[in-house]
């Protein structure tokens, strides 16, 4: 490779560290071109699979200052991911690649600046994908906002019954209040025609006493013939 293509080449791979959400360096040793291309469809178009030169790698790699996290791993037949979209989604098809290619070996990489393990690379590939959490949350705001309508569509009927309630029982409270106030009507009603009636017989009593004495008096004073 001439000097001019050397310098090209660590320049784009200092950009693709620098722009990248993570680069995952792999050995592709046994792979055919026919399965590194079906690695390369099953990464999707977000993330791209290339095999480098480890030489130029370092330099690239200390050139974007992420040298001491790829330190040990470039060695053998390597090939990076370089990572711009779902890194979950990365790591999912490169696991399963690897499982169902044995020849494909997951040494390590870098994520935000930080080294990360073969091992935490699968644990990243056990997490959800951006596209699906995103479906989950959008689930559970579509069921918040259903709810949300439905307890405002229902509270004009529940105020009007509220409402109907209420009146029922002012309308049951005023009915016992009338209701006693007549009983003691009547009882007052009843007092005073037995009063009445009282005060009647008794002057008709002393109406007959003062008859009856007046009657005696003339008798007594009539001559005797």
């Amino acid at each position: 490779m001439a000097r001019a293509e050397k310098v090209a080449a660590v320049a784009e791979l200092t950009e693709r560290f620098q722009t990248s959400a993570g680069a995952v360096l792999t050995e592709y040793r046994g792979l055919t071109v026919a399965q590194l291309a079906e690695l390369r469809g099953s990464l999707g178009e977000h993330t791209t699979f290339t095999v480098v030169k480890n030489t130029l790698t370092k330099i690239a790699a200390s050139e974007a200052g992420v040298a001491e996290q790829l330190d040990g791993l470039l060695s053998g037949p390597s090939a990076i991911a370089f990572v711009e979209g779902d890194v979950v989604e990365a790591a999912k098809g490169l696991r399963d690649f690897s499982k169902a290619n044995p020849f494909l070996v997951i040494k390590g990489g870098v994520l935000d600046g930080k080294a990360i393990t073969p091992a935490e690379i699968n644990k990243l590939a056990d997490l959800e994908s951006r596209e699906v959490l995103l479906a989950r949350l959008a689930g559970a705001m579509k069921a918040s906002m259903s709810g949300a309508a439905a307890v405002f569509v229902a509270l004009p009927t529940q105020m009007a019954q509220l409402v109907e309630a209420l009146r029922v029982k002012r309308a049951a409270e005023d009915g016992a209040g009338s209701t006693a106030e007549d009983g003691a009507a009547a009882e007052d009603g009843a007092g005073s025609a037995a009063g009445e009636g009282a005060d009647g017989a008794a002057g008709d009593a002393g109406g007959v006493a003062d008859g009856g004495t007046e009657s005696a008096a003339d008798s007594a004073s009539a001559p005797v013939a």
